[in-house]
């Protein structure tokens, strides 16, 4: 669910960015298209909402496969979802200083995106400390179920 939730939000500020849809709605800190303008709305010449969104289509990915029959009691998808979502946040920092101390202006959209990854980020390590046991997967959604808002079926271990 959190990886989707990314994707959707990355997907609309890429739209905007490409022109598709116009002027972003703002409404709560007014800097979108301030931010959305700047020359930090580009890394290499992608546009990091671009990038966010291929970012959050691959940690969909990988929390899927990590949700299969073979990768249940495997701590590696947890520890690839950590690792690129810890890439991610990496990222985030980056971009959220530009946006608070050299851009002065806040996007509402980016502060989402922010805090979705960050939260992704956390999921996984919680996982990837508790191990992706059947038993740790009935006890609470972690990891990779976490990323994708999906259960694991625990009934066939």
């Amino acid at each position: 669910m959190l990886a989707l939730l990314g994707m959707l939000d990355s997907g609309y500020l890429l739209l905007a960015k490409l022109g598709y849809i116009g002027s972003l709605s703002c409404t709560v800190t007014r800097g979108c298209d301030v931010v959305n303008a700047s020359a930090y709305s580009k890394f290499l010449g992608i546009p990091v909402a671009g990038v966010g969104l291929a970012g959050y289509v691959v940690l969909l990915a990988v929390a899927i496969a990590g949700l299969q029959p073979r990768w249940l009691d495997r701590r590696e998808p947890d520890g690839v979802l950590a690792g690129l979502s810890g890439l991610a946040v990496a990222f985030t920092l980056y971009l959220t200083y530009a946006e608070l101390f050299i851009l002065h202006a806040v996007c509402q959209w980016c502060v989402i995106s922010q805090l979705v990854i960050v939260v992704i980020f956390v999921l996984s390590l919680a996982g990837l400390r508790r191990g992706s046991s059947t038993a740790a997967a009935a006890a609470g959604r972690t990891g990779t179920s976490a990323a994708t808002g999906i259960a694991e079926d625990t009934s066939n271990p």
